[in-house]
């Protein structure tokens, strides 16, 4: 009987050790994963993060097989963002998505490494966020919904539906760093159109009653109520206060309409949440945060309430109604 020498054997069990495993043995690769960070309650905006998973489905990703989304929302409490940005960097997150100025900011102190991706910013230059809009230079991008550019329009709006006012109110938040760029357009566009401009402060909730009696105290005849956050969570209050005050207002959000408001002239938030997905996809793809321009908005839709006008008296004319994309009866 013949034996094998001890040294085959060694080698022999070496080689089946270095052999590549097969294909459905292998580890799985690992899937990159992407923050989502949020300000707001879910519950308040949820089209708006299917939008962003819609987005990444146009683009070939499925949740769970080769992309995974770590959601985190701070509830509408403003003060838990910087914790939950600081927990995503944690996870070690590929990308970390986000919108408006809190979070964003939050977003910002939390990593100089980590891709981030603004899927609405009101004025990215403006709020220091970007270098310049072409050539953003850190390690956020995104989508700018171009808020200050639009506040001229706004008022061009309510003047054609009031075409007496000749004093607007402006509810801003001077402790959102967005919202002084939407004073200063709303400044230069109220010279223009030959109103007085009456700003009014409202640093949180507890401030915009205040607010309102200020501006029936004042006698504004009209509205214009600046993008902030803030503002969005208590949208439903503030167009109660501001019927309540006779005040005709608009907005720059389509969610105000859609909570009782006059109308809304704005870029289409929905879909830039769906656009944010190209950013995602061009990152993992290897594209820099720094080398990819900010892109603005090429819709903008103007929303329009027939009841809030009828209670307070108004009829949208001819001009109005043909440009608008969508009336709420």
């Amino acid at each position: 009987m013949r034996h094998t020498p001890l040294g085959l054997i060694v080698i022999f069990a070496l080689a089946v050790l270095a052999a590549p495993l097969p294909a459905d043995a292998q580890q799985p690769a690992k899937i990159p994963r992407i923050g989502f960070l949020w300000a707001s309650p879910l519950s308040a905006s949820p089209h708006r993060l299917e939008a962003f998973r819609q987005g990444l489905r146009e683009l070939g990703y499925v949740e769970g097989q080769n992309i995974a989304l770590e959601v985190r929302s701070a509830e509408g409490k403003w003060e838990r963002l910087p914790a939950l940005a600081a927990e995503l960097v944690r996870l070690k997150v590929d990308i970390m998505v986000t919108a408006i100025v809190p979070a964003i900011q939050a977003a910002q102190q939390a990593t100089k490494t980590i891709p981030i991706v603004m899927a609405v910013v009101v004025d990215p230059v403006a709020t220091g966020f970007v270098a310049s809009l072409a050539r953003p230079g850190g390690n956020i991008t995104g989508l700018s919904m171009m808020a200050p550019e639009l506040v001229g329009k706004q008022l061009e709006l309510l003047k054609e539906v009031v075409p007496k006012v000749s004093r607007v109110a402006l509810l801003w938040n001077p402790a959102n760093a967005g919202n002084p760029p939407q004073l200063r357009e709303a400044e230069v566009a109220a010279r223009t159109l030959g109103v007085r401009l009456q700003p009014f402060e409202a640093r949180g909730p507890s401030e915009i009653d205040r607010a309102f009696a200020a501006m029936t105290k004042e006698r504004a005849g009209g509205l214009l109520v600046t993008v902030d956050a803030m503002f969005l969570l208590h949208r439903t209050r503030i167009a109660d206060l501001a019927a309540r005050s006779r005040l005709p207002a608009v907005y720059g959000l389509r969610e105000y309409p859609e909570a009782g408001g006059l109308m809304a002239y704005s870029a289409n938030v929905t879909e830039m949440f769906r656009r944010a997905a190209t950013y995602v996809d061009k990152i993992l793809k290897g594209a820099k945060p720094a080398d990819l321009p900010v892109e603005q908005p090429m819709r903008f839709e103007l929303v329009i309430n027939l009841k809030a006008a009828k209670a307070l008296g108004l009829t949208f004319p001819q001009s109005i109604l043909l440009r608008t994309d969508q009336v709420i009866q």
